[in-house]
C-alpha cells in the first residue's frame, strides 16, 4: 500500500522570547526560594542547578532574539 504525499504544514508562529523568558523566570524564582530556605549541605547542588538554568535561559533569550534568525 502506497502512502500519499502531503505537503508540510506551514510553521506555527510562536513567541519564543516569551517562552524562554518564562522558563528563565521560573529558574530564577527557584533560585531565590533555595537561597531563602537553604537546602541541606548534601543538596547544595540544587542551587547550582538553578544558577545554570538562569544562565542558559539568558543565553536562550539572546539566541532567539539575535538578528537574522528568521
Amino acid at each position: 500500500m502506497d502512502k500519499q504525499w502531503h505537503p508540510d504544514p506551514p510553521p506555527i508562529k510562536t513567541n519564543d522570547t516569551a517562552a524562554v523568558g518564562v522558563g528563565t523566570g521560573l529558574w530564577a524564582l527557584a533560585l531565590v526560594v533555595l537561597l531563602i530556605f537553604r537546602p541541606a549541605p548534601e543538596n547544595a547542588w540544587w542551587i547550582w542547578t538553578c544558577v545554570t538554568g538562569v544562565v542558559f535561559g539568558l543565553f536562550g533569550i539572546w539566541f532567539v532574539r539575535r538578528p537574522g534568525r528568521d
